[in-house]
């Protein structure tokens, strides 16, 4: 059964070596960019950074943290399958809280491609990582496609809501000269 679990994880290294450096780079990115704008703050700020900053450091940090988990040295799937089972339902008990946080939220108001982009796509995305992870024991070969999938669909929703947020932030004046 070792030999099982690192031949089947192990065909899949290079796609979370990418995968996995892509989040990392990206979530320090996100570091730079609420550095680059922290000359701003205001109270509805800080909310509205919880709200949509904030997410996608998560998403990045969930696409590392996968990416970590399929690429160690398992002795079987078991440890595997628990650690992916607890990242998805992680995913979907924060993406519950950032929408609670969206809609109570006073900076921004969320319109539609908001809520698909900041709740509904990151919520498919971890039901999927954990009904695969829960699938993995069953149906590895499938389970792990359908694992990279999310994955790599929450790297381009953490992509596009960094982008969203810095378009936002850069769209909206310094207010008046002093």
């Amino acid at each position: 059964m070792v030999e099982a679990a690192h031949e089947l994880l192990g065909a899949w290294e290079s796609y979370y070596v990418i995968l996995g450096s892509s989040a990392a780079a990206l979530t320090g990115l996100q570091f730079v960019v609420v550095a680059l704008i922290a000359d701003r703050p205001t109270a509805s700020a800080a909310d509205g950074i919880g709200a949509f900053g904030t997410p996608t450091v998560f998403h990045f940090c969930q696409c590392l943290f996968v990416a970590v988990v399929l690429s160690a040295p398992w002795p079987g799937m078991a440890p595997v399958i628990a650690l992916l089972a607890t990242a998805g339902m992680t995913g979907l008990v924060y993406t519950l809280i950032v929408s609670r946080r969206a809609r109570r939220q006073t900076a921004y108001r969320p319109v539609l491609e908001d809520w698909i982009w900041h709740a509904i796509l990151p919520l498919l995305a971890y039901l999927v990582l954990l009904f695969a992870a829960l699938l993995l024991h069953a149906v590895p070969v499938v389970a792990l496609f359908f694992i990279a999938a999310a994955v790599l669909a929450l790297v381009f929703i953490g992509i596009h809501n960094a982008w969203d947020s810095v378009a936002f932030i850069a769209t909206q004046g310094r207010g008046p000269a002093p």
